[in-house]
C-alpha cells in the first residue's frame, strides 16, 4: 500500500501550502515532468471536482447533489462542493416543485402518479443527505414522506376507478383490462384486500375456458396403435401446459361440470395415410484402366500391361411417405363455427443403396463404399405413426397458439 504525505502532494502538483490546506479544484497545476503517481491521484481528484461541477452547470441537479455528497463525505472542508451541494440541492427542489404544480392543473387522469414519482425523486435526494453526516451538516432536507402517501393513494385510486370501469362493460376482454388496472393499483396500494378481491373477481370473469373434445371421444371412434394413444393423451396437456396465455385455461370434457364453459374445440382424425416404400433405380456403367498383366522378365525387370475393366452400378433410392390430418373446430357455446383449421403431421423415411455386376476393379472408392452399405431397415407402423403424431401435436398447438394470439 503506498501512503502520500499531504505536504508531499502540494508539492508535487504545485499547489500553495498555507495554514489551511486545500484540495479545491482550482488549485490542482499538473507537473508532467515529476512524481508520475502522484500526477495520477492529481488527475483523478481533478476530475471527480469537474463532474460535480459540470452535472451542476449543465442543469442536472439530482445527479450534482449525489456527487458533491460523495466529495464532501471525503473532504469535508472543499467549500466548492459545500456550495455546489446547497445551490444544487435548491435548484433540484425548485425545480420538481415547479413540475408539481404544472402536473397539478393538467387534465391527465395519471397525473397523481407523474406527482407522486416527482415526490420520490425529492425524497431519495433527501435520503442520500440524511445518510451522510457531512452532508447532513450542510442541509437539513425537507421530509415529502407525506406526500407521498398522500399521491401513492391518489394514483391507486385512479386505477382502480378505471378497473370499475372496465367491469361494467361485460365482456372477456374488458375483464382483462379491468384485471390489469387492479393489478396496477396494487402497486400503489400493496396488500388492499379490497382491491385484491377486485383484481381476483376481474381474472376469474376474463378467462376463457375451453372445453376439448379429442378424437377418442366421438362416436365410433377406436385405437389403432400405441403411438394413437399417446397422442391422444397429449393433446390436452400440450395445450394447458404450453399456450402461455394466462386468460385461457382448456379443460377435458369431464371437468366441464365443475365449471361454466365459454367455448367448445373439436378435434377430429380425418386420415392417416401410411405409405409404401418406393423405388427409383438407376443403372450406369464405369470403366477403369488397371494392370491385367505382368511380365516378369528378371528380378528388377517388370513390363506391365494395361487394359480396361468395366462394371455395371445399380442404385436404388428408397423412400416412404406418410402423412395424417387434423380437423380442429372452435365453437361458441351456441355451437357457432368461430375458426377452423387442417392440422398436417407428415413422416417422411429415405435411404441410398446399390449393387454391381461386372469386375469389381472398376469401382471408385465412393462406389464400393456404397455397395458395402448395409441396407436399411423400413420404418415398422408404430414409428411411423409415432413420428406424424408428433408432428400433428406440434401444428396443432402453433395453430391454436397463433388463433388465440390474434383474437384474445
Amino acid at each position: 500500500m503506498i501512503v502520500v504525505n499531504e505536504i508531499e502532494i502540494n508539492k508535487a502538483v504545485g499547489i500553495e501550502i498555507n495554514d489551511e490546506p486545500s484540495y479545491s479544484c482550482k488549485n490542482l497545476h499538473m507537473n508532467l515532468k515529476f512524481y508520475p503517481l502522484i500526477l495520477s491521484l492529481s488527475i483523478l481528484l481533478f476530475s471527480a471536482c469537474k463532474s460535480a461541477s459540470k452535472s451542476y452547470d449543465s442543469g442536472n441537479y439530482d445527479e450534482a447533489v449525489e456527487l458533491a455528497i460523495k466529495k464532501i463525505q471525503k473532504n469535508p472542508d472543499n467549500g466548492e462542493m459545500k456550495s455546489i451541494l446547497q445551490n444544487a440541492y435548491r435548484y433540484a427542489v425548485e425545480d420538481r416543485e415547479k413540475r408539481i404544480t404544472q402536473l397539478a392543473s393538467n387534465n391527465n387522469e395519471i397525473k397523481w402518479e407523474w406527482i407522486y414519482n416527482e415526490y420520490i425523486h425529492l425524497q431519495r435526494l433527501g435520503d442520500a443527505i440524511h445518510r451522510a453526516p457531512e452532508a447532513r451538516r450542510i442541509i437539513t432536507p425537507v421530509d415529502y414522506t407525506s406526500y407521498i402517501n398522500t399521491y401513492k393513494e391518489k394514483a391507486g385510486d385512479v386505477y382502480v376507478e378505471k378497473g370499475v370501469q372496465w367491469m361494467t362493460y361485460d365482456d372477456k376482454q374488458s375483464y382483462r383490462k379491468a384485471y390489469n388496472e387492479f393489478r396496477r393499483a396494487l402497486n400503489f396500494k400493496p396488500g388492499n384486500p379490497e382491491v385484491q378481491r377486485q383484481m381476483e373477481d376481474a381474472y376469474d370473469a376474463a378467462i376463457l375456458r375451453i372445453a376439448v373434445i379429442t378424437p377418442e371421444q366421438h362416436v365410433g371412434y377406436r385405437y389403432t396403435s400405441n403411438a394413437q394413444r399417446q397422442f391422444e393423451g397429449n393433446i390436452l396437456r400440450n395445450l394447458q401446459q404450453n399456450i402461455n396465455n394466462e386468460f385461457i385455461k382448456f379443460h377435458s370434457t369431464y371437468e366441464t361440470t365443475l365449471q361454466p364453459i365459454d367455448q367448445v374445440m373439436e378435434i377430429y382424425l380425418d386420415r392417416m395415410d401410411i405409405g409404401r416404400a418406393y423405388d427409383e433405380k438407376k443403372t450406369r456403367e464405369v470403366s477403369k484402366e488397371v494392370v491385367i498383366k505382368e511380365i516378369v522378365h528378371k528380378k528388377d525387370s517388370v513390363t506391365k500391361e494395361y487394359g480396361k475393366v468395366y462394371a455395371k452400378i445399380t442404385t436404388v433410392h428408397r423412400t416412404l411417405k406418410s402423412e395424417g390430418n387434423l380437423i380442429v373446430v372452435i365453437r361458441d357455446i351456441e355451437g357457432r363455427s368461430l375458426w377452423s383449421e387442417n392440422v398436417k403431421g407428415k413422416h417422411h423415411w429415405e435411404t441410398n443403396m446399390a449393387s454391381y455386376t461386372g469386375d469389381e476393379r472398376a469401382l471408385s472408392d465412393s462406389d464400393k463404399q456404397l455397395v458395402n452399405q448395409k441396407e436399411s431397415k423400413i420404418p415398422n407402423e408404430d414409428d411411423i405413426l409415432d413420428g406424424i403424431y408428433r408432428e400433428l401435436n406440434r401444428d396443432l398447438l402453433s395453430q391454436v397458439k397463433s388463433y388465440f394470439n390474434r383474437t384474445y
